[in-house]
């Protein structure tokens, strides 16, 4: 079986890898840029941006949107987590964060595939975790650097690439795998 992930994030195309090769599933990747819309439902933003790559390309495809959510601050920055790693980063968050006590938080993947000519659908996982006191790590990126996974003691940023990667809930790839061998169009 063979997906085609669009993406042009490297991390992206080493996990679905991680994920999907021990499966039978080769990941084929192409890097262009999608539209990513504006809204507060990261789920939206992946159904939006397969659909425009499966229609762009013809063909069909796996889209990845990622999110974090922090309790405490009502689930933000969830679909706007890229905007707010451009804009106030990791010091950001802590700030936001100060002197609160709850630190709990999970990164929500979104996987949607869209089949050419189709509606795409998703297939979601979430990672659970707390915010860090402070920034720990050198590895990874934005809330690699905040955030711990749960049965951890220091952020995914002080684990190398591969083991920081097997910290993710996969159970999304697996559900998507499922999907494509029951409903037959899977590629062989």
């Amino acid at each position: 079986m063979k997906i085609t992930l669009v993406t042009e994030n490297w991390a992206k195309i080493a996990q679905a890898k991680l994920f999907l090769n021990p499966l039978g599933v080769e990941v084929d990747n192409i890097k262009i840029k999608t539209i990513e819309i504006q809204s507060d439902s990261i789920e939206e933003v992946a159904k939006y941006s397969a659909k425009y790559a499966s229609e762009k390309l013809k063909s069909n495809v796996v889209k990845n949107d990622t999110g974090l959510i922090i309790e405490a601050l009502n689930g933000f920055p969830a679909a706007y987590t890229h905007y707010v790693q451009e804009t106030i980063g990791e010091d950001g968050i802590l700030k936001l964060l100060e002197g609160i006590e709850n630190r709990t938080a999970y990164i929500l993947q979104a996987l949607a595939f869209c089949e050419y000519g189709k509606e795409p659908i998703v297939f979601s996982s979430k990672t659970n975790g707390d915010i860090a006191l402070k920034k720990q790590g050198e590895n990874g990126w934005f809330f690699d650097y905040i955030f711990i996974p749960s049965g951890q003691t220091k952020t995914l940023a002080c684990f190398q690439s591969e083991e920081r990667l097997k910290l993710w809930n996969g159970s999304s790839y697996k559900m998507l795998v499922e999907y494509l061998s029951s409903s037959g169009i899977a590629e062989k």
